[in-house]
């Protein structure tokens, strides 16, 4: 959705990536606003670097282009979305460094401004690693919506940074101010987090997987991918496959283990999931070829190129509920795949991906199931 955004540096045409004319969701919410308002309003400096964590569309840095911004990102798709929104507005490439959030942090940090995500876990990790470049002067801005800032998030900035207190709500939106105390020693760092896996869980039980912060449910073995990985495909011969939104890496790295010449393509739009599919994928020594892509689902892969694509769909975008991303997994997937090519997908029942299936592959066969989740066949014909 194309949409226009007013701020106290002017009006600005902002987008999602990819750009979809049917998607009813804005590139901003009212905690971008809030924010931008707050900075104009008090006249906070913008001078020296400025850092912006987590925007989530690139709708901040946009606005505050003249500043020459360093954006700290998680997702492919957010960064995509920024360069385009950037360029839009008229900025030269450059003028706003974009870095991912395995990226080493500047070495000092004088405005500090972090959009809330949605893991707990991705704000620890990244303020711990902000932390040493944040000093007494840093001006310290956080901001989200309502929903999303519980107490535990206001612990993370008072523990890790200082002294944090939060604003009056606005347009159910909420700002986090966070005062730097240098006499205050961070904790070590637990992540990445490492984990053995459970025994009755087919090729990787006993396995190590390891995952970055922010990757979905980082300590322990998630129950829709316990399922996934009891109903696997018998994969044989070197068949090149997907795993599709790969999260920990685990569902690929169950393949390759089962047949080492398979070739896995692991897939996902977050650097830490890439990151940490790739650690797990070393860390059991597999002995298999593998290749690791943060993109835009399954965009490059060349159409008939693939055997078998392995998938266990998102149904949030951020706090949002859609199925949208799924849609563009399951399309993805139709294309790359080799006639008589599989796509396996796992989700909870009430999702009703058996009739998106059959939309697009004209057929959907139950794998299994129980009263939480279902795995399905498609055949491409």
């Amino acid at each position: 959705m194309n949409d226009r955004m007013t701020t106290p540096w002017g009006e600005l045409a902002l987008t999602r990536f990819p750009e979809d004319p049917r998607e009813q969701l804005r590139a901003w919410d009212a905690s971008d606003e809030y924010l931008l308002g707050h900075l104009a309003g008090q006249d906070v400096p913008l001078t020296g670097t400025v850092v912006v964590v987590g925007d989530r569309w690139g709708a901040l840095v946009t606005a505050l282009a003249e500043h020459e911004p360093v954006q700290i990102t998680d997702s492919f798709l957010a960064q995509e979305a920024t360069r385009v929104n950037l360029a839009r507005a008229g900025v030269a490439p450059g003028t706003v460094r974009l870095l991912i959030t395995q990226d080493p942090p500047p070495g000092r940090i004088d405005v500090l401004l972090v959009r809330v995500p949605k893991s707990l876990a991705l704000l620890e990790d990244q303020l711990l690693r902000l932390a040493p470049a944040v000093h007494e002067g840093t001006v310290v801005v956080g901001t989200g919506m309502v929903k999303e800032i519980h107490t535990s998030t206001l612990r993370l900035f008072e523990r890790i940074l200082g002294p944090t207190r939060t604003s009056l709500a606005e347009k159910k939106a909420r700002l986090i101010f966070c005062t730097p105390d240098p006499a205050l020693e961070p904790p070590a760092s637990p992540w990445p987090y490492r984990y053995t896996l459970p025994d009755g869980v087919g090729a990787v039980s006993g396995r190590t997987v390891v995952n970055h912060a922010g990757v979905f449910c980082a300590d322990r073995l998630d129950i829709g991918t316990r399922f996934f990985l009891g109903h696997l495909p018998q994969v044989r011969g070197g068949r090149r496959v997907v795993d599709l939104g790969c999260g920990n890496g685990v569902v690929g790295t169950a393949v390759a283990l089962a047949d080492p010449e398979a070739e896995v393509l692991f897939v996902d739009e977050s650097f830490q999931a890439v990151a940490s599919a790739e650690e797990t994928y070393r860390a059991n020594g597999v002995p298999g070829h593998a290749e690791f892509r943060v993109g835009d689902g399954l965009a490059g892969v060349p159409s008939g190129s693939v055997d078998v694509v392995l998938n266990n769909p998102p149904f949030h975008s951020h706090q949002a509920t859609t199925d949208a991303t799924a849609w563009r997994m399951f399309t993805g997937a139709r294309r790359v795949l080799r006639p008589g090519g599989e796509l396996w997908v796992v989700g909870n029942r009430h999702l009703g991906y058996h009739v998106k299936l059959r939309r697009l592959f004209g057929n959907s066969q139950l794998v299994a199931g129980d009263r939480k989740f279902v795995v399905l066949k498609a055949v491409k014909r």
